[in-house]
């Protein structure tokens, strides 16, 4: 099944990427050459910190290839509505108390429950995904049992 994220998720991962490789890492080389041309590498703290700080950098690096590497972009502005929950949509429901929330539905790397974004892989993502507008749906979590009525799916651009 292929794993899905936002153009702005891809494309803040993209950045810290261009940034790392381009501008800190060559940074970091350039302090460990300097360090290392100052004799005794086994005291010299200035490159054994720029050593370790490389191996940083090279594993986040990795981190970050790996997390975008086969990952299907997509734009939720240009997302047209299906008719049921998808990722990228945008769901309000109402839950036994007569609490409204809204949340759009987006990768677990790129959600943030605050800002009124969930991931789909979350108990109540995957409880949404293919349900339409008037649906029930209840989620088994850590507190206890909650109900949600799916009040509205939208899609398209814009926040939550």
């Amino acid at each position: 099944m292929p794993r899905y994220m936002t153009k702005e998720g891809a494309t803040r991962i993209q950045a810290e990427l261009d940034h790392l490789w381009k501008v800190e890492r060559p940074d970091v080389v350039d302090q460990v050459r300097e360090a290392a041309d100052l004799g005794d590498r086994s005291e010299n703290a200035a490159y054994i910190y720029g050593k370790k700080r490389l191996r940083e950098i090279d594993s986040r690096l990795r981190y970050l290839r790996h997390k975008i590497e086969g990952v299907v972009v997509v734009d939720v502005t240009e997302q047209v509505n299906p008719g049921f929950v998808q990722f990228g949509a945008v769901v309000t429901v109402v839950d036994e108390d007569e609490q409204e929330s809204t949340w759009r539905l987006v990768d677990k790397d790129e959600s943030d429950p605050k800002a009124g974004r969930i991931s789909v892989q979350s108990p109540i993502g995957r409880a949404l995904l293919g349900k339409r507008e008037g649906d029930f749906v209840e989620i088994e979590l850590p507190r206890g049992p909650v109900g949600y009525e799916l009040t509205r799916i939208r899609y398209g651009g814009g926040s939550p």
